[in-house]
């Protein structure tokens, strides 16, 4: 054997000899004969399934949805499989999934949050809107409830786990931006059209937002005026904020822009 070069290693000396590869081989093959028996086999079953978040109602639904996974092997279970499970339930708005070995399947679910009421008249309709603008179920009893109202007419077709158009569906977004940071005298009705949105808040003030462009500054706009001045407590009039650099502000005292 010639000697090696000054300054270049001697190849044979740091690469894996034939027995090296051919236990690493071994091994992998053994560790994927092990997953695939792990895999089709009871080994690591699903016997338990914690679901967490959201209301009793809603974790007794999600459990019911992934019932068909107890008893399947931990490894089978993946993100299609419990996101197919819970796409009918139109409570559900996202979700994590974790496999707690030896036989537990772990679910956090995130629900939808509801931000009005939708009321179709004539009749006696009425069906809980998430900030999605999902449909998430429908209100035996509406009255109850002490979120704004947005009324359609009967022709409008709701469909409960169905998201509504576009106008609805850009209102209920506009009224999850106050759920953290409500408008001084709360909302009461909303007026939702193709390209003007207002919302009625409870003195009867209309808030006029225009178009849902740049709807966070406007709303931010509308609140700092309506805690500067006793808009939000007097009958009627409105505040145009649709122009947020130009806000008019007309009640049945004062007049301002």
């Amino acid at each position: 054997m010639l000697p090696a070069r000054r300054g270049v290693p001697d190849i044979s000396r740091i690469a894996p000899s034939g027995r090296s590869v051919l236990l690493g081989f071994v091994l992998l093959a053994l560790a994927t004969g092990a997953y695939a028996v792990a895999r089709e086999t009871s080994v690591f079953s699903v016997r338990t399934l914690d679901v967490r978040g959201g209301s009793p109602a809603l974790r007794a639904q999600v459990s019911a949805a992934l019932g068909p996974a107890v008893g399947k092997s931990l490894l089978r279970v993946d993100g299609d499989t419990v996101a197919r499970a819970l796409a009918p339930l139109p409570g559900v708005r996202s979700f994590s999934f974790d496999r707690s070995f030896p036989h537990t399947l772990r679910v956090v679910v995130r629900p939808e949050q509801p931000v009005f009421v939708l009321r179709r008249v004539p009749g006696n309709d009425a069906f809980l809107v998430a900030a999605s603008g999902r449909v998430i179920r429908s209100l035996a009893h509406p009255r109850l409830s002490s979120l704004p109202r947005l009324w359609v007419t009967k022709d409008v077709h709701v469909v409960v786990g169905d998201r509504l158009g576009t106008a609805p569906t850009q209102a209920a977004s506009a009224l999850a931006l106050l759920r953290g940071a409500p408008l001084p005298g709360g909302v009461r009705v909303v007026l939702a059209g193709q390209k003007e949105l207002t919302l009625v808040l409870g003195s009867g003030l209309e808030l006029r937002l225009g178009d849902v462009g740049d709807v966070r500054l406007k709303l931010a706009i509308a609140r700092r005026i309506l805690r500067q001045t006793s808009a939000a407590s007097a009958g009627g009039g409105y505040l145009d904020v649709s122009v947020p650099e130009r806000p008019v502000l007309s009640t049945n005292s004062l007049v301002g822009g």
